[in-house]
């Protein structure tokens, strides 16, 4: 069986994309060819680094993309994770199907918070909720169950 080729997309592809990523590989890597890319490169979070680590995944030889590094990729579908780069998504050849499902950004709401646990907490919650909407792949795209949690 053909695995569906995903694409989250991101403003940065620092943090939510990333943590998106590395769920779809972990969770439903038998199913699921997942990328991650940014409308723009912001580099790679180290808390979401750390976060995921606490999960059991190893997200740290990511590294922050944009499409054009990608390359040529028949995507079938694309999730956007955030209002920034559902408004901007480019537009896509072929049948991909393009998803929103926004998710809080982590360093903007931590942007004041000094490095600790409480910042920490904000990226683990994101990284939840990230987990519970991969768990419903490939299945909520077709459906019509993906929602914002932005």
């Amino acid at each position: 069986m053909r695995k569906l080729k995903l694409l989250f997309l991101c403003s940065g592809n620092s943090c939510r994309s990333q943590m998106a990523e590395g769920w779809a590989c972990h969770l439903k890597g038998d199913v699921i060819e997942a990328y991650s890319a940014g409308i723009e490169k912001h580099g790679l979070n180290p808390h979401a680094v750390k976060v995921m680590a606490e999960a059991g995944i190893d997200i740290s030889k990511h590294y922050s993309k944009t499409l054009g590094d990608i390359g040529p990729v028949q995507f079938d579908y694309v999730v956007t994770v955030c209002g920034h780069a559902n408004e901007n998504c480019p537009i896509f050849p072929g049948k991909v199907r393009v998803v929103h499902v926004g998710f809080e950004d982590p360093p903007k709401l931590t942007r004041d918070m000094p490095d600790g646990e409480e910042k920490l907490a904000v990226y683990r919650r994101v990284r939840d909720e990230i987990r519970r909407f991969v768990e419903t792949l490939p299945g909520a795209l077709d459906s019509g169950q993906a929602e914002s949690n932005e």
